[in-house]
């Protein structure tokens, strides 16, 4: 079982854990001695309990925030699934038939009247010619 050296605000501790577990524990180690030392510098010198106490109580009371925010994700994650099975199951809606014209009626109607005058224009050249 190795033995692991930690420091927490300012005091080290030989800690025991099992093979492989090393840097999880200096990564837990260094949290809390981010709290004991965040500690140390508004309040000053204490007790060694009395630091690891208010520095785990730190630590508990942001794991407790984060559990909420977490359930709320959840909880959040479940409402949005739940919704997009329902229009999932609700399969796509049916095709909707668009009719567009190919060409708008003001258009044919403005070419229809230039194709008149200039069929009128036709006549009247012809009818000069003959």
């Amino acid at each position: 079982m190795p033995q692991v050296e930690i420091t927490i605000g300012g005091r080290s501790f030989e800690v025991a854990c099992q093979d492989g577990e090393e840097p999880f524990l200096r990564g837990a180690a260094a949290m809390l001695d981010a709290e004991a030392s965040a500690l140390s510098a508004h309040i000053g010198r204490m007790p060694e309990a009395r630091m690891l106490l208010m520095a785990g109580l730190m630590l508990a009371d942001k794991t407790a925030g984060l559990e909420d925010r977490l359930r709320d994700s959840e909880a959040r994650v479940a409402e949005v699934s739940a919704a997009l099975a329902m229009l999932e199951a609700r399969g796509a809606p049916p095709p909707e038939r668009i009719e567009v014209p190919v060409i708008p009626d003001h258009v044919t109607d403005t070419l229809s009247e230039i194709a008149a005058r200039a069929e009128a224009l036709a006549a009247a050249v012809e009818e000069r010619l003959v």
